[in-house]
Parts: structure tokens; sequence; C-alpha cells
């Protein structure tokens, strides 16, 4: 009997084991950047949700539904290369200059996605702007599948806070 209690301990933590290395993850990143300009400036730049001229990557945007400040709003980026983004508005707040929106279909590496754009006063004539999102890998079936694990979701979604935050800075100093 001892002997089988063993067998059946072992063979438990092997499926525990198993099991814990297939649980898909929500992946989490943030970034930041610091703007020589007024919060109220860099908001009036990028805070409408059916504007994104500010972003490099963005070649074309299309409100879809709704209003650009009211909840449920929806839109479509087109990327420079012709890929869509589908989004919805999650939250919008003037006063705290802060946007929540999450992607409903898109052509990048995730799922799950739902992000925070926030602008906020940094100083005498300076802003911070935060960007900040939560999503999951796009396969979670075949978390080694090359363009659909972690890092390249990571590295989509990281790329394209760099870039933007980059723009917003230059375009607004």
């Amino acid at each position: 009997m001892n002997k089988f209690m063993t067998a059946m301990l072992v063979a438990l933590l092997g499926v525990t084991y198993s099991v814990s290395a297939a649980i898909d993850e929500t992946i989490r990143l943030k970034d930041s950047i610091e703007v020589n300009a007024s919060a109220d400036k860099v908001w009036e730049k990028i805070g409408n949700f059916a504007d994104m001229s500010w972003h490099p990557a963005i070649a074309k945007i299309a409100l879809t539904s709704g209003n650009a400040t009211v909840i449920g709003a929806t839109r479509v980026l087109t990327t420079q290369d012709g890929g869509a983004i589908n989004e919805v508005l999650t939250s919008y707040d003037a006063t705290s200059m802060t946007m929540k929106y999450e992607i409903t279909e898109s052509v990048l590496p995730v799922r799950e996605y739902g992000a925070t754009l926030k602008v906020e006063a940094a100083g005498e004539g300076k802003s911070l702007v935060t960007w900040r999102a939560m999503f999951k890998r796009k396969d979670p079936a075949n978390p080694g599948v090359a363009g659909q694990d972690d890092a390249a979701a990571k590295a989509a979604i990281s790329g394209i806070f760099r870039s933007g935050l980059e723009n917003i800075k230059k375009t607004s100093e």
C-alpha cells in the first residue's frame, strides 16, 4: 500500500507540473515618457479616441460607431502595412486625462487586450504620458509557435508603445 501511495503522489505531482506549465498567463506591460509640454497640450493631441495620427504605425483611423468621448465607441486602426485593429472605448475621463480601450479583433499576436493611456502634469510645463496594457498571447494552445508566443506578444506591444510615446514627445515639444 505504501508503494502505491508513493506512485500516486509522484503521478499527481507530474500532472500538476504539466498543467501549471501550460497556464495561460496574463502579460502586463507599462511604458512612459516625459514630455516638455503641458499635460493639457499633450492630452489635446492624444486624448481623442477618433484620432491616432500621432502614432507612426497607424496609416488610417475610422470611428465606426459612437462618439469619441463616450464609452462604447468603436474604431478601426489601419497599420502602415494594411493590417486592421478593431478597438472599443471602455472608459474616458477628460478631467483625469485617461482613456481605456480594448482590442476586439487584431492582426497583433495578442488577445484579451485592455489598455490605458494617461497624461499627467509632471512639473511646470512638463507632462508624463503612461501607456499600460494587460493581454494574453494569441495562441494559448501553441505557446512555442514563432510569432505567437509570449516573447512575440511582448515585443509587438512594447514596440507599439515605444514608437508612439517617442512620437508624442517629438511632435509635442
